[in-house]
């Protein structure tokens, strides 16, 4: 799966993931307005709002981007319903050959761990058929339980051609409070590096990446410079870009010489990109255009970045 995703970046010259993050808030009104009439302000009237919104949005996406990123919990939230808002937006992203990461963050041991690993990248057997539940390309796994927690995954990734990114340093504000902490001398996410190297060693794809590769925050740039170093055969999966301030000229570091390497996500900043100034012309009625148009300026933006970086 790492080829493919490599192949479809090289293909779009699109090194970017879009969120698919749906906040009911993000949503317009004429959409939730609609699944209501059918479904009533119910959780299903709620899930069918966000499944329509996804699907607007990647319609006018996907022939622009090499992959997309639900992040699960945006869909937990409605329950059932929500998770088969998610299942059938995974479903139709994989339709339009898009890749999906599933954005889930699990992180447990032995039969648990396989449990999260066969629903969401693997298979499961019922009576005589098999079933493939959530089929995810990549998703998001933390660590903090080791090995234990990391090799159900790499199993399934073998067996599945499927791939992981595992969180090393995260975005958010309070990361350092753990992750910046010193073991031995060098601070803990770099240790955490050093495993992602050795979970992938054997998961690498004919682009001379692994499948196994890691989520490093561009809030944090100077790192994601020492840490593409640590692990040059992982490709980096980066969270921040936008509504949490990263920027293009963040990012070079990020890349390997050849301009591979990462793939930088937004989320809201480019689904509810009909809501900020920039794009507020194109109206709630036009929102897909709006995210359409967003995906084209950060395209230009990153592609800038790594051009002056040269």
């Amino acid at each position: 799966m790492i080829d493919k995703l490599v192949a479809k970046i090289q293909k779009t010259n699109a090194p970017i993931v879009v969120g698919l993050d749906p906040m009911l808030a993000y949503v317009p009104d004429h959409i939730k307005e609609a699944a209501y009439r059918e479904h009533g302000e119910t959780l299903k009237g709620a899930a069918e709002a966000i499944w329509e919104f996804n699907r607007r949005i990647v319609d006018a996406v996907a022939d622009l981007i090499p992959a997309v990123k639900p992040q699960i919990a945006m869909y937990e939230q409605f329950g059932i319903e929500g998770l088969i808002a998610f299942q059938k937006t995974v479903s139709y992203c994989k339709s339009k050959d898009l890749v999906v990461i599933g954005d889930v963050k699990r992180g447990d041991i032995g039969s648990t761990s396989a449990a999260y690993a066969a629903g969401h990248l693997g298979h499961v057997e019922v009576g005589g058929n098999v079933y493939a539940p959530f089929d995810e390309d990549f998703i998001t796994v933390n660590p903090y339980l080791g090995t234990d927690g990391i090799k159900p995954f790499t199993d399934i990734c073998k067996k599945e051609n499927k791939g992981l990114f595992i969180l090393v340093k995260t975005s958010n504000p309070s990361s350092g409070e753990f992750q910046d902490r010193l073991v031995d001398g060098r601070p803990l996410y770099e240790l955490v590096a050093d495993m992602v190297n050795q979970w992938g060693a054997d998961l690498t794809g004919s682009c001379g990446y692994s499948a196994v590769g890691a989520v490093v925050g561009a809030t944090y740039p100077e790192i994601g410079k020492v840490l593409r170093k640590v692990m040059p055969k992982s490709y980096i999966l980066v969270p921040g870009y936008g509504a949490q301030g990263g920027k293009g000229a963040d990012l070079a570091h990020y890349f390997n010489e050849d301009g591979l390497g990462a793939i930088v996500n937004s989320s809201r900043g480019i689904i509810a990109a009909y809501k900020h100034e920039a794009y507020a012309s194109f109206g709630a009625e036009h929102f897909e255009e709006a995210s359409r148009q967003a995906v084209l300026d950060m395209i230009a933006d990153i592609d800038g970045a790594l051009k002056a970086a040269k």
